[in-house]
């Protein structure tokens, strides 16, 4: 067989797309990608200037509602994510994810608030040998798991484009 020929029948079996399906796709992705690019962009100077304007230390008040109310986020996220995964819906990779980026944040945020006091090394044990394993081990999942799927590739893009214009021809 061919090249030529081979060619042809991926064509004819790769699934035909919607032209307009796949154009509204395409502009939802630029449009996506272009608010994120502005969103990051903005972000640097808004994070130059509380670098220089924020305080050293501050009082806070309702600490405890602050971190009880992070731990039960942070039980919720992974009990979605255990419920989830049982029930092989495939939600489950977003709640996993959700799940590791807050377990990330738990990590950043109870070692760096514990800098200069004798928690420190609580905080600095915890985030090496729990929350960031854990936080990894998930985020390594979510991208077996999305490896899984079958993304249409661009190729195949380029495909169903060639048989659009070959029908309107």
């Amino acid at each position: 067989m061919s090249d030529t020929q081979t060619g042809n029948l991926i064509r004819a079996a790769a699934p035909t797309l919607d032209s307009d399906l796949l154009e509204r796709a395409r502009r939802h992705r630029r449009h996506t990608l272009e608010l994120l690019t502005v969103c990051a962009v903005a972000l640097v100077p808004w994070t130059v200037l509380l670098a220089a304007t924020l305080p050293s230390g501050y009082q806070v008040h309702h600490w405890r509602v602050t971190w009880v109310g992070f731990d039960v986020l942070l039980v919720v996220a992974m009990a979605s994510t255990a419920l989830l995964g049982r029930l092989r819906h495939r939600a489950v990779i977003v709640a996993a994810l959700a799940t590791a980026l807050l377990l990330i944040c738990d990590a950043w945020f109870d070692v760096s608030l514990a800098f200069g006091t004798p928690e420190i090394w609580l905080s600095a044990a915890l985030a090496v040998f729990a929350e960031l394993p854990l936080a990894f081990y998930l985020i390594r999942r979510v991208t077996g798991m999305i490896s899984l799927v079958q993304w249409p590739s661009a190729k195949a893009e380029a495909c169903s484009d060639e048989q659009a214009t070959d029908r309107d021809t």
